[in-house]
């Protein structure tokens, strides 16, 4: 099948949001630090020395800086497209597009990311180049937004806009499926693929809040048919009436779900073992990673897991 690049996402946009968050980060981090934490417990159960690692989209360095407390990893160079993040991060760092990777062939024995693959228009061209710059028996660990991530607040958007005017712009982005991932890790000959997903809810005080908190992640719209304009103070008002009708009352706390995808998935060589027959497992997959839980985030946010 001939692959088609789209082009969905403003890359430009995406790297000016980040450039503005970059210095307020701190106040808004909690989830990259959240994802970057338990990718990095994953690594932990990897028996395998990694000279060099690729922190791929680091933002600040959230996901290295907990990757670097492994003795397994030897150096990570840091990776960003937005220049206002990468020179907060550890050093060696760059500015680097994923969607246009600088490195040679077989460069890195490692690359993680964390939550920023999913601003990639060409997410399957990005993961052949992530595996072109992987080394033989080179080890791919992700996570990123996908599924159902910021349903709610789609869908209040775009009942709030409806009410008040003849065009709705597209304000969420669309996210990839859980079950698409795992043929794109396989066509880019990457091997012993595993894709698994947790659904994280984060509260908020109101609606408001929730896209103050995107914005300061850096994770506000960068579609190509997003609006240009600013956004009508009546439909900031219909969103939170809209998100309000599932709580008990209009005061009351909203929640986001935002789900997130981890892919792991190991660059191909000839002593590779294969992967076991399906169904001959003896444990499951939810209780191999122990993705059971809850975790309370403090004052204004709680935030939940696998609901």
């Amino acid at each position: 099948m001939e692959h088609v690049k789209t082009n969905i996402f403003d890359r430009i946009a995406v790297r000016q949001h980040r450039d503005r968050a970059a210095k307020t980060m701190d106040d808004h981090n909690f989830l990259f630090c959240e994802i970057s934490e338990r990718l990095s417990d994953r690594l932990g159960n990897v028996r395998k020395q990694f000279e060099l690692a690729l922190d791929l989209g680091c933002h600040r360095g959230e996901l290295g800086r907990m990757v670097d407390r492994h003795n397994s990893v030897r150096k990570i160079v840091y990776s960003d497209l937005s220049y206002s993040m990468v020179s907060l991060s550890p050093t060696p760092s760059l500015v680097a597009d994923e969607e246009v990777l600088p490195f040679k062939d077989s460069c890195f024995d490692l690359i993680t990311s964390a939550l920023t693959l999913h601003w990639v228009n060409d997410l399957p061209g990005a993961i052949s180049q992530i595996a072109r710059c992987l080394k033989p028996d080179g080890l791919f660990l992700a996570a990123m937004f996908g599924g159902n991530t910021l349903a709610e607040l789609r869908r209040s958007l775009f009942s709030a806009e409806a009410e008040i005017s003849s065009r709705v712009y597209p304000r969420v982005s669309q996210f990839v499926k859980l079950r698409d991932l795992g043929d794109l890790l396989l066509r880019a000959d990457l091997k012993l693929p595993v894709v698994d997903i947790d659904r994280v809810k984060v509260t908020y005080p109101n609606a408001l809040t929730l896209m103050s908190e995107l914005r300061g992640m850096g994770e506000s719209n960068a579609a190509h048919a997003r609006p240009h304009h600013f956004t009508k103070s009546s439909v900031l008002r219909g969103v939170q009436k809209h998100y309000s009708k599932d709580t008990p009352s209009r005061d009351s706390p909203i929640t986001a779900q935002f789900d997130i995808i981890y892919l792991a998935a190991w660059k191909s060589h000839k002593g590779q073992p294969l992967p076991l027959a399906p169904g001959t497992a003896s444990v499951s997959l939810a209780e191999a990673l122990d993705t059971s839980g809850a975790i309370d985030r403090g004052v204004g946010r709680s935030f939940r897991q696998n609901e």
